[in-house]
């Protein structure tokens, strides 16, 4: 099973990057619900074995590519981010590190896996994997964009994918709306 939501992760995190055309030193936010990939209610069974299987599949593709990983915690921690030292250079950082039932699983295996963590309370990411309908979008630049992977669930928990773009402003649309003014 844990192999199998290595591999569906793994494969998730490489369309991410393609579909979004993700650069080095760019960051994807991840929210997961191991509740959700086992089949169970959000919130109701944290598995940290699935979610150190996952955690694994994405670093597999973020790591090489230089890619940051922002791991979202859970509501118990107000959905903070869990993220390289690095990637956020004079950010503030809260005080807390997640555990299991407290930040969730995926968060504690994002913490335990990377090599300077810190916790942050936001972030603005160029794209997100939303494992088990976590709601992501707080941690996404404006504006997002919804990007249709060819992976539907990991394990049981609905995938969802986006990337971010500049806002479009002013140009021809500005010209149409003049008279509106």
């Amino acid at each position: 099973m844990y192999e199998e939501l290595r591999e569906q992760a793994r494969e998730a995190a490489a369309q991410l990057v393609e579909a979004a055309g993700l650069q080095e030193g760019q960051i994807v936010v991840v929210g997961c619900s191991t509740s959700e990939v086992c089949g169970e209610r959000i919130g109701t069974a944290s598995v940290p074995q699935a979610a150190q299987a996952m955690y694994e599949g994405i670093m597999s593709v973020l790591a090489p590519a230089g890619i940051y990983l922002a791991a979202q915690c859970c509501e118990h921690l107000n959905r903070a981010i869990v993220i390289e030292r690095a990637a956020v250079p004079g950010a503030e950082i809260v005080n807390v590190v997640p555990q299991p039932k407290a930040g969730g699983s995926f968060a504690t295996a994002a913490y335990q896996g990377a090599g300077d963590p810190v916790v942050v309370e936001e972030i603005a990411a160029h794209a997100g994997l939303d494992i088990g309908l976590t709601l992501i979008g707080m941690h996404l630049r404006r504006v997002a964009v919804p990007l249709r992977l060819s992976i539907k669930k990991i394990g049981a928990a609905t995938l969802n994918a986006a990337r971010t773009r500049p806002k479009f402003i002013g140009g021809q649309r500005a010209h149409y709306n003049e008279g509106l003014l």
